[in-house]
């Protein structure tokens, strides 16, 4: 998936994952500063909290719209393993932590950081799939 591509769909995708990827960026940063000097409580401090999620939410649904537009089949099975790379990547990661966490006393892993590594695992597989794909 080459970022000059010619494929409708790949730059569908890339459009709704920039504006997805941008929104978390941007309700972060602006609800972790609406916290830090309103402090904001009851029903209102729960929707900002869980307002990035939505953007997370776009993300996925920009994923599941590739994987249906685009007519590439081995593009699409490229987005598949890439997305196993960080689901895989995820579960590994988390769980290993967890355990450090239990038996060697390691600081708790804080899960909002979860939907980041993702997406670092998934940078880690690209440069796989390129060498594997040459």
């Amino acid at each position: 998936m080459g970022c000059m591509t010619k494929n409708p769909a790949v730059r569908r995708f890339y459009s709704r994952t920039l504006a997805a990827s941008s929104a978390y960026i941007v309700l972060i940063v602006s609800i972790a500063l609406y916290f830090y000097k309103f402090r904001p409580h009851g029903l209102l401090a729960y929707v900002l909290a869980v307002l990035p999620a939505v953007a997370i939410l776009g993300n996925i649904i920009a994923i599941g719209l590739y994987l249906i537009e685009d007519k590439d089949e081995v593009q699409r099975s490229l987005m598949v393993e890439l997305l196993l790379w960080g689901l895989g990547g995820v579960l590994v990661f988390t769980s290993a932590w967890g355990l450090l966490e239990t038996f060697m006393h390691m600081p708790h892993f804080n899960p909002t950081y979860t939907y980041t590594v993702f997406w670092l695992f998934i940078g880690v597989g690209v440069p796989f799939l390129q060498r594997r794909y040459r």
